[in-house]
């Protein structure tokens, strides 16, 4: 019997559009420790690298962990506020679970904060796995995705993300690649990473892994 195909989705910025809660709480923890924080524009630019990372190109030397420990203090204090699902999400997923695939997530989140947040947003039910980054590299490396496939017990077919990490995660696995415009990195940034698809609208994904 051959095996089930699966399709692995970034979360924030692709399922989710969740910008402005991590921004915000990325912001307020500088605030908390007493600091000046970085504008918007600059912040959005690192979402989708590990919280260290991010922190390390604003942070004066040895105050990452201190911001790091604010922003997880923060975050799920505020990470419903006014993060939701992007416009057809929900019917994408019901679509492609309908044609047989398996659904996961493969997200630099950690992986409580990740189950929690997508069962915030409504989602659990329409996925079968959601996989965090705990204490292995992150993307661009491949392990997240291969991890959530593994869970999954299925073949990878798309992975589906919104910046040139995801893009390299899903090379670095084996997949093919879809990106989304609506998210972190804009259309440009996203081209010069070569995804297989780039997208404007979700809709198109049904056709793409169908095809």
């Amino acid at each position: 019997m051959p095996r089930p195909r699966a399709i692995v989705f970034d979360l924030d910025g692709t399922l989710v559009d969740s910008l402005p809660d991590i921004v915000g709480a990325f912001q307020d923890a500088f605030h908390a420790c007493g600091l000046e924080a970085p504008g918007d524009e600059d912040v959005r630019r690192h979402v989708g690298l590990p919280l260290e990372a991010m922190y390390a190109d604003f942070a004066p030397d040895g105050r990452v962990t201190e911001l790091c420990d604010a922003y997880r203090r923060i975050y799920p204090q505020r990470f419903t506020r006014a993060s939701r699902p992007f416009p057809g999400v929900r019917e994408v997923l019901a679509e492609l679970r309908g044609h047989g695939f398996r659904l996961g997530v493969a997200t630099t989140k950690r992986t409580e904060m990740a189950v929690r947040f997508v069962a915030a947003m409504g989602l659990d039910g329409a996925l079968d796995h959601v996989q965090g980054t705990d204490g292995f590299p992150h993307k661009p490396a491949p392990d997240v995705v291969l991890r959530s496939l593994a869970a999954l017990e299925a073949d990878g077919t798309w992975m589906v993300g919104d910046t040139v990490h995801d893009v390299e995660a899903g090379k670095a696995a084996g997949l093919a690649t879809f990106a989304v415009t609506w998210g972190t990195h804009d259309a440009a940034t996203l081209a010069s990473a070569a995804p297989d698809r780039l997208e404007a609208d979700l809709d198109t994904l049904v056709a793409a892994v169908l095809g």
